[in-house]
């Protein structure tokens, strides 16, 4: 985990310089897609702050006021970096249009040579963040962030070199346009799913009647119902639910079958938290998820 931090604190200083480096150069050069690309930079440099913190609060220990401790605030910041990504992509957009159809005179040489530092240590920032952002939503919204703005860097680069060559000032917006509609698939994707876990729906890839199906294989289950999975991140999924017992059992019989259930829960569909209510002759019709 601290590896992970360190990593992140890297990219956010990285960006933090990126940042006041294209203000400087926006300014020096008269490129109004470096300014723009620069208060996208600032934009994702708070996003990286953000993941930052919600890391650090996700390893304090569990509380009486918060037993599941804080691993939702990785959840909620990759939401927020989401909806951050999402505004940014549309602004980002208008300005690309209104850039298309109003050409502006730049400095096309200090354009270049600022869009290249500013697409090196996003890039370098990127791959710091690249493995960890598979298994971590919070880290692939940064890591998203962090390639869209190496992508915009390298749009800047490609249109300086247009305008340097060839005076084309329009292909700068046209690649500004593409790469961004790439990026709000992404930002849509990491929306998404940090909605449906905050929303307590069930996990992609679960399939509740397979669940019934296959605890009503085991001896001793005649039904199961009031049937709940969600998940507290990425990583931790729960599952509570009644179990009826086809007969009238010992406690000590009743802590075998539930362990039996638990087994199956985790080695066959990976949740890994498990509340079981185990009843005999109660809730006979009731169905697998209570109305």
């Amino acid at each position: 985990m601290k590896h992970k931090n360190l990593k992140l604190f890297t990219s956010i200083i990285l960006n933090l310089l990126i940042t006041v480096f294209q203000i400087i150069g926006g300014i020096l050069s008269g490129s109004v897609a470096l300014l723009s690309d620069a208060t996208h930079n600032f934009v994702d440099t708070l996003s990286l702050a953000i993941s930052f913190i919600a890391i650090k609060l996700s390893d304090k220990n569990k509380t009486i006021e918060y037993t599941f401790g804080y691993k939702r605030a990785e959840i909620l910041a990759a939401f927020f970096n989401a909806v951050l990504l999402l505004i940014m992509s549309f602004f980002l957009i208008k300005e690309a249009i209104t850039h298309f159809f109003v050409p502006t005179k730049i400095n096309s040489i200090i354009m270049m040579i600022v869009a290249a530092f500013g697409f090196l240590a996003n890039t370098f920032s990127a791959l710091l963040l690249h493995h960890d952002s598979k298994n971590n939503m919070n880290l692939r919204s940064a890591y998203v962030h962090l390639f869209s703005d190496s992508a915009a860097s390298l749009a800047v680069i490609i249109g300086g070199i247009c305008i340097f060559l060839w005076q084309i000032t329009w292909i700068d917006s046209l690649i500004s346009i593409l790469i961004v509609i790439l990026v709000l698939k992404e930002g849509y994707k990491i929306l998404r799913d940090s909605v449906n876990i905050l929303m307590q729906s069930t996990p992609t890839g679960l399939d509740l009647k397979l669940i019934q199906q296959e605890i009503l294989k085991i001896d001793g289950v005649k039904d199961i119902h009031h049937l709940h999975v969600w998940q507290i991140n990425e990583n931790d999924v729960h599952l509570e639910a009644h179990i009826n017992s086809t007969k009238d059992i010992r406690i000590s019989e009743s802590c075998n079958l539930m362990h039996n259930i638990e087994k199956l829960l985790l080695t066959e569909f990976h949740i890994n938290h498990v509340t079981l209510q185990l009843e005999y002759g109660v809730c006979s019709d009731a169905s697998l998820i209570k109305q």
